[in-house]
């Protein structure tokens, strides 16, 4: 979890990752934004990310995307 925060920081400073469950409701994460988190997402924890996950309620929290690449890499 604490790597994703990093990524997050280095995407949009100043947000508080932790506690922040509208990230993209509260427009901190656009659509470009989602784009590079994405691909640091699947370079730094080895997993792909397909389209259909791409949706609001994954990436809304650093907890619902914790969730998201925990599942990814159990499915392998």
């Amino acid at each position: 979890m604490e790597e994703l925060l990093e990524i997050l920081e280095e995407i949009e400073a100043g947000v508080d990752y932790e506690n922040c469950e509208t990230l993209i409701d509260d427009g901190y994460l656009d659509s470009l934004s989602i784009i590079s988190l994405v691909a640091e997402i699947e370079e730094r924890f080895d997993v792909q990310i397909p389209t259909v996950e791409i949706v609001p309620d994954n990436f809304n929290s650093a907890k619902a995307l914790w969730d998201l690449i925990v599942r990814l890499q159990e499915e392998g």
